[in-house]
């Protein structure tokens, strides 16, 4: 493509961008099209000869755009926020014009020297000890591996790297703890680190979803006696399900007292953080020896953007380092590699967009953004408190709500769980099929939730109180009233 024809064309695209973002809330937030409906529109086969970006982009407004499921909806309810703005996408514009592979600081100085400035931009408005040095992963699942990963040959010496479980095996199984709420990735990263997912040892949680600290001293003091070796706690702050919040500072204690790495799983809740009012749900931080949390989910950076920091940089270095010949350079011993910091060789250059959204917003700016958020999740908390249909079935420390409908709170007989499930599914059914908001559920002990997640770039009140219009004037509510 010649430069003419990618400046036509770049220009077009770029208007497009503007004006979906300026657009995006006259979508139907979750997409409806069936199964294997976007596919049937496309050819089996790929094209013998080139085709034109008109008929390209002519297929990308007709096909694929009724496919999304639209993410940066004012209305987009569901899950956790996976965010962007306009800084941060003209970033992601240029560094994909760049083309960067920022495995080397030789194979493009600026974008390492970047990476190490924003992560201790980072550092800082999360008041993280200076011992703390970070670097940017594509997911938090794939922080908590390397966190993992960690942890196994700081324990074994390395010895696993360099000859295997084999060279363990007369030790005993390595043992990994983590609440009963904890992320799925945890699971999934003993998994692929080698420890087994029968190594994982799930803890209790208090009334507020939180790890009881009692019973996670107890499970360690257990396994030491029956031959296991502990291994490594990961503690969450903001759970998936419900943002409950792990206690730190007791945990990383007992973490402490019995040798284990310290994992902190933060991947929502730690943009939270960089309100002086919410320092304290990492009180305790400096017991860590890793913290991850994402820019891309409420930090307003697109995805992929992942924030890993690890108290021991020698102890990651030496599990992911690995020299040959054709990767060494004069410099080496000078500068940071982060090919050493993960499991990556090749690594985008996502600290420009990064760069680009603290700059642009300032410190401020955040803040103001994430308060408006924690602000909106307390109004609509005290509207379902108030309501005669509807029951809180968690406390709301953040942005996430978790609730259902309880039709039986009018008559004062509450209706078999069995059918409570089956109403708040049918609920959250008919307002997703609307197309108007979009909202995922969990479990919370035997308990069937709705799950209302506050933090998208656009989202304002008005957004909000469309989504309670929505809940109390469905046919589900309706109907039993």
């Amino acid at each position: 493509m010649d430069a003419e024809t990618f400046r036509r064309f770049g220009h077009e695209v770029v208007d497009w961008v503007a004006n979906y973002l300026q657009e995006v809330e006259h979508y139907p937030v979750l997409s409806p099209v069936s199964p294997g409906e976007v596919r049937e529109q496309l050819p089996s086969s790929p094209p013998p000869v080139g085709e034109t970006m008109e008929a390209i982009l002519g297929d990308f407004q007709d096909i694929i755009l009724p496919g999304i499921t639209h993410w940066n909806h004012p209305r987009f309810f569901a899950y956790f926020p996976a965010n962007n703005s306009g800084p941060s996408i003209l970033a992601e514009l240029l560094s994909a014009g760049l083309g960067v592979n920022a495995m080397l600081w030789q194979t493009s100085p600026a974008a390492t020297e970047l990476e190490e400035l924003v992560m201790d931009w980072l550092r800082q408005m999360l008041n993280l000890p200076s011992s703390f040095r970070g670097v940017i992963q594509d997911t938090a699942s794939t922080a908590t591996l390397c966190a993992l990963l960690c942890a196994r040959e700081r324990l074994s010496g390395f010895q696993i790297n360099a000859h295997g479980f084999s060279a363990w095996s007369e030790q005993g199984p390595l043992r990994v703890y983590a609440s009963r709420e904890a992320h799925s990735s945890v699971e999934k990263g003993l998994k692929i680190a080698g420890f087994g997912a029968g190594n994982l040892v799930l803890v209790s949680v208090d009334e507020n979803y939180g790890m009881d600290p009692q019973d996670l001293e107890k499970r360690i003091q257990e396994d030491r006696e029956q031959g296991f070796n502990p291994c490594c706690v990961t503690a969450t702050v903001g759970t998936t399900s419900s943002t409950a919040l792990d206690p730190l500072r007791p945990i990383g204690e007992i973490a402490q007292r019995h040798g284990v790495w310290f994992h902190v799983d933060a991947a929502l809740a730690g943009s939270a953080a960089i309100l002086p009012e919410k320092r304290w749900i990492l009180d305790g931080i400096e017991l860590a020896d890793s913290l991850v949390f994402n820019p891309h989910k409420w930090l307003f950076t697109n995805f992929d953007c992942s924030a890993f920091f690890c108290r021991h940089p020698e102890v990651l270095t030496a599990t992911f380092s690995i020299l040959p010949e054709y990767l060494k350079t004069d410099i080496d011993r000078q500068v940071t590699n982060f090919r050493d910091w993960g499991i990556q060789l090749g690594r985008r250059f996502r600290a420009l967009k990064l760069w680009f959204v603290l700059r642009y917003y300032g410190v401020e700016g955040l803040q103001e953004m994430l308060r408006e958020h924690l602000a909106l999740a307390q109004e609509f908390k005290e509207w379902i408190e108030e309501s005669r249909d509807f029951e809180l079935l968690a406390p709301v420390p953040l942005n996430t709500i978790c609730f259902r409908f309880q039709p039986g709170m009018r008559s004062g007989q509450d209706l078999p769980s069995e059918e409570l499930e089956r109403l708040n599914k049918a609920l959250l059914d008919e307002v997703n099929r609307s197309g108007r908001i979009y909202m995922t559920h969990t479990r919370l002990g035997d308990n069937f939730c709705l799950r209302l997640s506050i933090g998208q770039t656009q989202t304002r009140r008005e957004h909000v109180v469309q989504a309670w219009e929505s809940l109390q004037g469905s046919q589900t509510v309706q109907s039993m009233h």
